[in-house]
């Protein structure tokens, strides 16, 4: 495929995008609409768009690359989707309720009914840290696929590619918030699934393989295996790691998320937001299995055709997440091509136009406190929530710009992990909140404690070895990092007054 029909394609899409934005939001793009979609969002809409959330960019690219690492990775993935799966259903059952009880915009309101203030803007300041360093992370990856295959063939800069796409998620996104996202991700989250079994489909026809071929070549390949139980202290892919990683990533990283929680509280009530997540929970465990099929498939396509995972340009290393573009783009005909980079275009956008929006709406309500009756009629509010969309769409720009700086794709990666600590005081804070009835805090102190904890952690993390004989950790880190915000949230708690939430 040329860079010109890629980029011809892509100029489509956002226009459809952009012209649907326009459809929705065109009677009503109050800060009701933006927020909470009116609250009139139905459910089975709400679950498949999810799914677009869910899995970004870098998981349709990665994910599938990873199979055939050299670490051995295989299907073990699928060990922590398991586990996210048991995450979603304690989510649904606990956390939504509880939401859908105190009548939330943000889901941050419970720490501030619960702990405090201070609590308050600290949990909201993390999600803030937390989803804007992680989305610009996402978005990162995938426009350096897009700048290497298309936009270096124009001597575009970096910078400015990377400009135009936050551009263009601002230009659908900015009037109906939350209220176009529900259109426009179950239009995208239908291009990326249907993107993961055309390309099933297409790498089958090349191999001469029809379905039941597919499903034994890929059993008996070297690339299929899902459960791991050797060695738990050394290895990070033992099933009970991954497990339990999965669990409380899932509680941390969507439950105490204002971003896919958002979508949740636009449903019309409790029942119908539980009935999106289960919904949603089928559909997510599906579909990482095909994902990891597109994986061991595309391993044994490039085994067959003599293709070498490509090299990454910083380290000179082979970069097993650039294996998928390279076959699509250069060795499948026009169709499979256009199919790769649809599901790409819309995992990675659903994702960033969905975090943009939970960032917009955590800062109007959590720090500017637009959800108030007092404010809900004071000139330009509406405005407000426009320059503040334009100014975390800016902020997202300049953390893509640091990271291409700091070129070092291990530096990168570790402050993508640093910044998954962040949730760990969520964590923290949520537990001990609805556990320790009779307890609260001396709120002032609680930021401190959300510096500390992740700190503690890190420091856990890298001398694992060290303090606990080999120990290596992976997924479960989050629990170690919650239980520490947790014991040090007792250090720093008082007797509760009066009824709790």
């Amino acid at each position: 495929m040329t860079p010109f029909t890629i980029l011809s394609i892509i100029i489509v899409y956002f226009g459809l995008l952009i012209l649907i934005s326009n459809l929705v939001s065109k009677k009503d793009h109050s800060n009701d609409a933006f927020f909470k979609a009116n609250k009139n969002s139905k459910w089975y809409l709400v679950a498949f768009g999810m799914i677009g959330t869910a899995l970004s960019g870098v998981t349709f690219i990665s994910v599938p690359g990873e199979v055939g690492s050299p670490n051995g990775e295989q299907f073990k993935y699928f060990q922590f989707v398991l586990g996210n799966a048991i995450g979603f259903i304690i989510v649904a059952k606990v956390l939504l309720p509880l939401y859908y009880r105190m009548n939330l915009t943000s889901i941050y309101g419970y720490i501030e009914n619960r702990l405090g203030h201070y609590s308050y803007k600290a949990a909201a300041s993390i999600f803030l840290l937390s989803r804007t360093i992680g989305s610009a992370f996402r978005l990162y990856l995938v426009v350096i696929v897009l700048q290497r295959f298309v936009f270096d063939f124009y001597n575009v800069p970096f910078s400015f590619t990377v400009l135009i796409s936050l551009a263009l998620i601002f230009a659908y996104t900015y009037k109906g918030g939350l209220k176009t996202i529900i259109i426009t991700d179950t239009l995208q989250t239908l291009f990326l699934v249907s993107s993961v079994f055309f390309t099933i489909y297409f790498i089958c026809d090349s191999l001469d393989y029809n379905a039941v071929q597919a499903f034994e070549a890929i059993k008996e390949s070297n690339y299929s295996k899902i459960f791991f139980f050797d060695d738990f202290i050394g290895s990070k892919y033992h099933f009970i790691k991954q497990i339990l990683g999965g669990i409380f990533v899932t509680i941390a990283m969507v439950g105490l998320d204002q971003d896919l929680m958002q979508k949740n509280l636009s449903c019309k009530n409790i029942g119908e937001a539980q009935k999106n997540m289960f919904t949603f929970t089928g559909i997510f465990v599906i579909i990482n299995l095909f994902f990891l099929s597109v994986g061991a498939l595309l391993y044994i396509y490039a085994s067959k055709n003599g293709i070498s995972v490509p090299l990454d340009a910083l380290t000179g290393k082979p970069r097993t997440d650039l294996l998928f573009p390279e076959i699509a783009f250069n060795h499948l005909t026009l169709i499979p091509s256009i199919v790769f980079l649809l599901g790409l275009t819309a995992a990675t956008f659903a994702t960033t136009d969905s975090a943009l929006t939970a960032l917009t709406t955590s800062f109007c309500v959590d720090f500017l406190g637009m959800d108030k009756a007092e404010n809900a009629n004071k000139p330009n509010i509406v405005r407000t929530r426009h320059l503040v969309h334009i100014s975390f769409s800016l902020l997202m720009f300049l953390v893509i710009i640091i990271f291409n700086q700091i070129n070092d794709a291990s530096v990168v990666s570790m402050i993508f992990r640093i910044a998954s600590y962040t949730y760990g005081p969520l964590l923290g804070l949520y537990s001990f909140g609805l556990f320790m009835k009779n307890k609260t805090v001396h709120d002032k102190l609680v930021p401190f404690v959300c510096i500390l904890s992740p700190a503690l952690t890190f420091l856990l993390s890298q001398n694992s070895k060290l303090f606990f004989g080999d120990y290596v950790f992976d997924n479960e880190l989050i629990i170690i990092n919650g239980l520490i915000t947790f014991i040090l949230l007792l250090c720093i708690s008082k007797p509760a007054a009066g009824k709790t939430a």
